[in-house]
C-alpha cells in the first residue's frame, strides 16, 4: 500500500467521512491500489449490523429508509446507507446516484448515504457493494443498511451482504405476492407490508401469511435457519399465530408500517433487532460470516482466474482468431479450452510441490 493510501486508511479510521467517501469511489472505481486498502479493512471490521431492504418498485423502500435511519440516530446509533441504483447503460455508473435520497439525513453528519451502480448484476447488487460495507464497517458505523433496486428471483444476492433482509410488499398487490413465491420467500426475514393504511393492506398480510405457511409445509421457507409460523404486527400491536412453542428456527414475521408518517418503524427496528438476537444466540451469525467469505473467495478467484485466462487467450492470438479456426474446422472449443488452461494448471501443480517440499523441509 501506497503512503497515499495508508493516510487515506487512517484519515477513515480516524472518522472522517470525506476519507470514507473516497475510499469507496477507490473500490468502486476498482482504482489502483484499492485491493490492498479493502485487505487493510478487514482488521477493522466485524462490529456493525448490516440491514438488507429489498422489495417490488413502488413500495416505498426509500422512505423507509429514511425513517429507519431517523430512528436509528435517535437511539444515539450511527448509520451507513448505500442505495443500490439502476445502471447507466453509457456510463455503467449509477442512473440516480446524484439525487438526494434521504430526506432526514441531510446535514446529519453520522447519517453517510452512498448511492452505488448496480452495473448490471444478476442480484441488483454491485460486485463493490461488500467492499464498500467493509468500509463503512471499519469506519464505525453501527447500522448499515443496503437498499436494493427492486425484487425478484436476481435479488436473492442480497442475502450474501446483509444479517438481516426485510422484504418490502405493497398493500393489494397480489401478483407481486405470487413474484414472491419464485424466490424471495427463502431469503426474507422480515416481511414488510408498506403503505399499510392503503386499501388491500389486510389481504396482503394475509396472502403473505398463507404463503409463509404453505413455504414451511414445503420446505421452502428458511431466510436464516428455517421459518415457522408468521407473526403479523401493526403499529407496535401484535397478533400473534397459533405455532408449537417447541418449534426451533426463525418466524419470519410480518410488519404493517405507513413509512411517510413513520408509523410501524419502531415496530420494525424491534423485529430487526429480534432477528440479529436470534442470529447470535443460535450461531447462525456465524456461518453467515463464514459463508460469506467463501463466497467472497470464490469471487475473488473467478475474478483473477479470468483476468489470466483473456491474459492466455489474448497470448494465443486472441478469441476471435480462435474462433475463426473453430468455423474452419481447424480445432473446436474444448480443445481450446484445455490449451489454455494448461499453463494455469501447471503453475498450480508448481505451486502445490513446492507447497509439499516446503512442508517437508520445515518437518
Amino acid at each position: 500500500m501506497d503512503a497515499d493510501d495508508e493516510s487515506l486508511l487512517e484519515a477513515l479510521l480516524a472518522g472522517e467521512h470525506r476519507a470514507l467517501a473516497r475510499i469507496i469511489s477507490k473500490i468502486e472505481n476498482r482504482s489502483p491500489g484499492y485491493r490492498d486498502l479493502v485487505s487493510a479493512l478487514y482488521a477493522h471490521t466485524g462490529d456493525a449490523d448490516v440491514i438488507g431492504i429489498t422489495g417490488s418498485p413502488g413500495a416505498g423502500k426509500s422512505t423507509l429508509v429514511d425513517k429507519l435511519a431517523e430512528a436509528y440516530r435517535d437511539r444515539g446509533e450511527t448509520v451507513g446507507i448505500i442505495a443500490i441504483d439502476p445502471s447507466s447503460p453509457f456510463s455503467g455508473g449509477a442512473v440516480l446516484g446524484d439525487r438526494i435520497r434521504m430526506a432526514s439525513a441531510v446535514g446529519d453528519m453520522d447519517v453517510f448515504v452512498r448511492s452505488m451502480s448496480a452495473r448490471g448484476t444478476l442480484g441488483g447488487l454491485s460486485t463493490a457493494t461488500a467492499d464498500a460495507v467493509k468500509a463503512m464497517d471499519a469506519f464505525g458505523k453501527d447500522k448499515i443498511i443496503i437498499e436494493t433496486v427492486g425484487a425478484g428471483q436476481n435479488e436473492i444476492d442480497i442475502v450474501r451482504t446483509a444479517d438481516t433482509v426485510a422484504v418490502l410488499v405493497p398493500p393489494g398487490s397480489g401478483d407481486d405476492i405470487q413474484t414472491l413465491k419464485a424466490g424471495i420467500l427463502e431469503i426474507a426475514d422480515v416481511f414488510v407490508v408498506n403503505k399499510a393504511d392503503r386499501d388491500g393492506a389486510a389481504r396482503t398480510v394475509q396472502e403473505l401469511r398463507e404463503m409463509v405457511h404453505l413455504g414451511e409445509e414445503s420446505g421452502l421457507a428458511g431466510g436464516s435457519g428455517g421459518h415457522h409460523g408468521a407473526d403479523v404486527m401493526s403499529g407496535g400491536d401484535a397478533a400473534v399465530d397459533e405455532t408449537d412453542d417447541e418449534d426451533e428456527g426463525w418466524s419470519p414475521p410480518i410488519v404493517e408500517t405507513v413509512a411517510t408518517k413513520g408509523t410501524g418503524v419502531e415496530t420494525f427496528i424491534d423485529e430487526l433487532a429480534a432477528h440479529h438476537a436470534y442470529l447470535v444466540d443460535s450461531g447462525t451469525l456465524a456461518e453467515k460470516v463464514r459463508q460469506r467469505h467463501a463466497e467472497e473467495i470464490r469471487t475473488l478467484l473467478r475474478e483473477d482466474v479470468h483476468s489470466l485466462l483473456e491474459d492466455e487467450l489474448a497470448d494465443s492470438g486472441g478469441i476471435d482468431g480462435l474462433a475463426e479456426a473453430v468455423r474452419l474446422g481447424e480445432t473446436d472449443p474444448y480443445s481450446i479450452a484445455s490449451d489454455v488452461l494448461a499453463p494455469v494448471e501447471a503453475c498450480i501443480e508448481n505451486l502445490e510441490t513446492e507447497t509439499r517440499a516446503d512442508g517437508s523441509s520445515r518437518e
